[in-house]
């Protein structure tokens, strides 16, 4: 039995491989979550185990530079001490400047490093790390900004799917008369991804019975539910759930940002989707992501600034119209998913941890 820390933090992006990890490792090894401030709100302390260890914001600001050296020190101390305390072997971190501290005081004690990359190009906390790591997990052959020289690393897996988004996949669908559309902002630029819509979908309603679920930024949360409210519109708007799946499940069609693992269980759950990108993602990588299952006809894509005034509405208004362009969709998710396997993942990965 190893025992094996994995490090994320920050945006559910990073966490939520880590928790499918977890439920991978679980079985036969011991096995601890670590993440910062942020990180921690997205899991459930209930379920995992988990020690916060926060790390500091990275900053340009001249004055700030030097409480974030003593912070950023600090942060590498305290993981140095934690892995020491636990004996931990193995560490994997689930990218993003938060995993760099620790990432550190895993090579100071000699520990096997691994590192996971969900999008479809190389980010810059995993690109510095790859030099001290075994293999890292990747989704692909084909990353961006992948190092030539480092491609023995890549180590290529299904893609992480919750086990309980496997155990719901084989219930039935039940059918709805109204259209029920999810609509998934993020936690980064969801005011402007909110403000894209909202007048096509009051528009939308008019003239179609359609339902709402909508996922936004706390900050935003009461606005929408005030325009949803004052136009009559069946809504349910929210910052966060453990249970999004089970609404991607009965949703008809999802407007979302490009994050790999919301992409994913769209896919897996066989829900259409039209991407949206976060257009400051660092090196594109929501772009990539969402391209990379568009070419294979699973989604629709469109860049922030393409989007004009009634898009939204006729976009969906022909869905309604042209079911087949669902369907088919549908049909191409469901032969794609057919890679996603559990028990070849779990069995991929504790044999790599074993040796």
């Amino acid at each position: 039995m190893k025992r094996i820390i994995i490090s994320t933090g920050g945006t559910g992006g990073h966490v939520v491989p880590a928790e499918v990890l977890y439920q991978y490792l679980i079985d036969k090894n011991e096995v601890i979550i670590v993440s910062d401030k942020r990180g921690i709100n997205y899991l459930n302390k209930k379920k995992y185990k988990i020690k916060e260890i926060d790390v500091p914001k990275i900053t340009k600001n001249l004055v700030k530079l030097v409480p974030f050296i003593i912070f950023f020190t600090f942060s590498i101390i305290k993981s140095y001490l934690f892995l020491s305390k636990k004996k931990a072997n193995i560490l994997i971190t689930t990218g993003g400047y938060m995993s760099i501290p620790i990432c550190l005081a895993a090579k100071i004690l000699n520990l096997k490093i691994f590192l996971f990359e969900p999008n479809f190009v190389l980010g810059r906390a995993n690109l510095f790390l790859l030099n001290y790591c075994e293999k890292i997990f990747t989704y692909g052959k084909k990353i961006k900004n992948f190092p030539n020289e480092k491609k023995h690393k890549n180590y290529v897996i299904k893609p992480l799917i919750k086990k309980n988004i496997f155990l719901l996949k084989r219930k039935p669908k039940a059918k709805l008369k109204k259209f029920i559309i999810l609509i998934i902002g993020g936690s980064q630029g969801a005011k402007k991804f909110d403000s894209l819509f909202y007048r096509d979908l009051i528009k939308l309603s008019k003239k179609v019975e359609i339902k709402i679920f909508h996922q936004t930024s706390n900050k935003n949360t009461n606005k929408l539910k005030k325009i949803y409210f004052s136009n009559k519109i069946n809504s349910h708007t929210f910052s966060y759930t453990n249970y999004l799946h089970k609404i991607m499940k009965k949703s008809d069609f999802a407007i979302t940002r490009s994050g790999a693992s919301t992409i994913n269980e769209l896919v897996f759950l066989e829900t259409p989707f039209l991407a949206v990108p976060f257009p400051f993602a660092k090196d594109d990588h929501q772009f990539l992501n969402a391209k990379y299952y568009v070419k294979k006809n699973l989604g629709w894509l469109i860049r922030e600034n393409e989007i004009k005034p009634d898009f939204l509405y006729k976009f969906i208004t022909n869905l309604i119209k042209n079911k087949k362009l669902l369907i088919k969709k549908k049909k191409n998710m469901k032969k794609f998913h057919k890679v996603y396997n559990w028990n070849e993942n779990s069995k991929k990965l504790n044999n790599l941890f074993l040796k």
